[in-house]
């Protein structure tokens, strides 16, 4: 056996802002033994700022404006986890996430840009549309565009803009290119003298004519002292109407970061010295509009920032490994490129500018190149290490211990376990109160009890325990049975106490969630320690019914009709995703759907009186299905009515397979198919599934009821998927699989497809 370097520090990446997005692929190219790198970041996808005002222009897609984070994590081999951060402690070395537990980390880096300011004008948080985050303006401007061409006679729409520089004329040109024609009117809002202050005269008077051309109305020397609905107040007492307000003046910083006890400028940005370090705490780097480099301040661009990547990524490696670190020199010119709501943009470079349809395309040619580093990702990663870090070298190179020798230790273990029973008094037993074995109450009713493991899934640990934990649950509430307690099976990677301690924390935090969402308590475990993450429970339970009868998995009747409660293709996605072909924004909708619990689902299912029930795990749908058909039953399956994850399908037919997905589909000489039916769909009733909803039998005449109940309770993608038949002999097909166009209506049972 050879030895393993393990984990030995965390490298925190909050933001995903240009530098890091650009950090993170130099460092997966140049990896570093024994350091786990996470990036955390509120969503999968991360706006470029260069082509913002093309996306709302029309000129660009979603896909071709963001950096997919997700993506690009899962080929960096970096933990991506989607949380906001809302503090930072810097001597505890401790970032706090909202809704989660908190990460700790070893060296921290922030790029999570600016924000405009909105405080300083009453009445402008509440009523205005901020520029950022993007994903909030994205879908303000798709919802006001979608209004305004669904309904082109309303009366005229007054669209507002409040700004004057570079990024509200972008932003109001694109929005004016794109509602030519449909009843609106658009104002640009400045409190300066005149727009785009610092800019040359040349490219102002080719921006003006632009706003001119477009029909916007510009206001400058009109400062805005109070957001009203419906009007702006301005200096002097006029005031101006609006229908819909957006608003992007002057940057600021999220108030964490001077919250922290980091140094920071007079505006609340982190002070960073010329090697992006933090002037009062080493271990803390920034980058990006959130950093304000004190020997060198710029202005807030994204230009900037991509610049400080490079020396970023080399410091954050030298700091790591105790070498020399370079400094940072920012430019003090740069080249700003504007566009003009067409295809058309301004150059200007200190006295320089030139306009017309050849600097867009120039501007357009540098915005596709810098795209195209993270659309098209290396197809292979380097072999080996470029160093490793200097805690692993004073360690023995020791072969991992097997058996009880592998055991996470007691320290780390202890240490959390007494954190998280703080956190949940009712699901732990108190510190140094448990024992080998625990009573499981039932004032005897009948106890059922089941087990489940995972191997890693997803990166971020707090959500794998949730998963882990769901999964788990859901075998009880496929038997009709209210959890109880639950033991927990862990094998963390090899790392040293503190790491494990961390794992630890996030594993069993994001676990409790779950079962602290249902009372059932975390009675005790086993954890060791190991070459990969896997993670299971033992969960127990006693039947929800007050007569003690719990749901059979074969009881299915003839006639019954067969509803599944949650959409299918996390095994296909997550295959998907693991070949760097999945868009982060499914990977995350498919998380969302394993963490719906099946509980609700399986009351609704008692209380209908359902005939049967299972969940949909590794088998596929249509190896579960076989599973409560017996001998006895048959089936017929209507694949265009199955419920399918976003993506799911296109995946399928384009050829991307689960690794289980080959054995699942052996069960293909048991399914007859009859009429022309969609490859994806068809694939799909062979699709592994992790937390995957019940599949039920319900008689045809409580049907439509219980599908109306499931759909009211959280399950809007519930949908009657096919009906049980008599038979079911071994010498002919079970299920048939019929094509949607040979279905036989039955009134209110076919669910919208989604």
């Amino acid at each position: 056996m050879q030895a393993s370097a393990g984990i030995a520090r965390d490298l925190v990446l909050v933001g995903g802002g240009h530098s890091h997005a650009l950090a993170v692929r130099m460092l997966a190219m140049r990896p570093l033994a024994g350091l786990r790198i996470t990036l955390i970041s509120p969503a999968t996808h991360t706006p470029y700022s260069g082509m913002l005002p093309g996306l709302v222009a029309g000129h660009y897609s979603f896909a071709q404006t963001h950096i997919d984070l997700a993506r690009l994590c899962q080929w960096a081999g970096v933990r991506f986890v989607a949380a906001q951060v809302t503090a930072l402690d810097p001597l505890a070395r401790r970032l706090t996430l909202a809704g989660r537990p908190a990460i700790e980390y070893d060296l921290v880096s922030i790029d999570i840009g600016s924000q405009p300011e909105l405080d300083s004008v009453p009445g402008a948080r509440e009523h205005a549309v901020p520029v950022k985050p993007v994903a909030d303006l994205w879908q303000r401007w798709q919802q006001l565009h979608e209004r305004l061409l669904a309904a082109p006679a309303v009366p005229r729409q007054r669209v507002a803009v409040v700004g004057g520089g570079a990024g509200s004329v972008e932003l109001v040109l694109a929005m004016a290119h794109r509602l030519a024609g449909l009843p609106v009117s658009l104002q640009l809002w400045c409190a300066a003298a005149q727009v785009l202050p610092g800019y040359n005269g040349r490219a102002r008077r080719a921006v003006l004519a632009a706003l001119a051309r477009h029909g916007v109305s510009v206001h400058t020397g009109a400062r805005v002292e109070r957001v009203e609905p419906g009007h702006l107040l301005l200096a002097g007492g006029q005031q101006a109407a609006w229908d819909e307000l957006f608003w992007c003046t002057g940057a600021a910083a999220a108030p964490w970061v001077a919250a922290s006890g980091l140094q920071t400028d007079a505006a609340g940005f982190l002070a960073v010295a010329d090697t992006l370090q933090s002037l009062s705490d080493a271990r803390v780097f920034g980058a990006g509009d959130i950093a304000t480099q004190v020997r060198h301040p710029r202005p807030k661009a994204g230009v900037f920032a991509v610049r400080q990547a490079p020396v970023l990524a080399h410091n954050l490696r030298a700091a790591l490994l105790g070498r020399p670190l370079r400094t940072h020199r920012p430019q003090r010119r740069f080249l700003s490129l504007l566009s003009l709501g067409g295809r058309r943009a301004t150059a200007e470079r200190g006295p320089f500018s030139a306009t017309g349809e050849w600097v867009w395309r120039w501007k357009d040619a540098i915005d596709r190149k810098f795209m195209a580093r993270f659309a098209q990702l290396p197809g292979s990663m380097p072999r080996g290490h470029w160093g490793r870090l200097p805690e692993l070298a004073a360690q023995p190179q020791q072969a991992p211990c097997g058996g009880c020798g592998a055991k996470v230790g007691a320290d780390p273990l202890g240490a959390a376990l007494q954190e998280l029973a703080s956190g949940y008094p009712r699901q732990m037993t108190a510190p140094g109160q448990g024992d080998d074995v625990a009573p499981i109450p039932t004032g005897g009713a009948v106890l059922v009890q089941s087990l489940d493991m995972l191997r890693q899934l997803v990166a971020d640990p707090w959500l794998m325990g949730r998963i882990a934990a769901n999964h788990a649950l859901s075998d009880l509430y496929a038997s009709g049975a209210r959890p109880l307690s639950a033991l927990a099976a862990i094998t963390l990677p090899f790392a040293g106490p503190a790491l494990l301690q961390r794992d630890l924390l996030q594993l069993l935090g994001g676990a409790l969630a779950e079962f602290a969402a249902v009372d059932c308590v975390l009675a005790g475990g086993h954890s060791m320690q190991g070459p990969e993450l896997q993670l299971g429970f033992v969960v127990n339970g006693t039947p929800m019914r007050a007569d003690g009868r719990l749901l059979p998995k074969r009881g299915l009747q003839p006639g019954d009709q067969l509803l599944l409660t949650k959409p299918l293709g996390t095994g296909v996605l997550f295959a998907a995703h693991m070949q760097l072909a999945a868009d982060g924004r499914d990977i995350a909708a498919a998380v969302d759907s394993m963490l719906v619990s099946n509980g609700p689902a399986a009351e609704l299912a008692l209380a209908y009186n359902a005939s049967a029930g299972t969940d949909i795990t590794g088998f596929g749908l249509l190896g579960h299905l076989l599973e409560m058909l017996g001998e006895e039953c048959g089936a017929r399956l209507y694949p265009a009515r199955l419920p399918l994850l976003q993506g799911a399908a296109g995946h399928l037919q384009a050829g991307v397979r689960s690794s289980m997905h080959e054995a699942n589909s052996l069960a293909r000489a048991r399914l007859e198919c009859t009429g022309p039916l969609a490859d994806g769909l068809l694939e799909s009733v062979f699709d592994p599934q992790t937390s995957g909803g019940l599949l039920l039998g319900v008689a045809a005449a409580r049907a439509p009821q219980l599908l109306q109940a499931l759909q009211r309770a959280g399950y809007p993608r519930a949908a009657v998927i096919g009906e049980v038949l008599e038979g079911g002999a071994a010498d002919r097909a079970q299920v048939q699989a019929v094509a949607e166009e040979m279905v036989q209506e039955v009134a209110g049972l076919a669910s919208p497809l989604a």
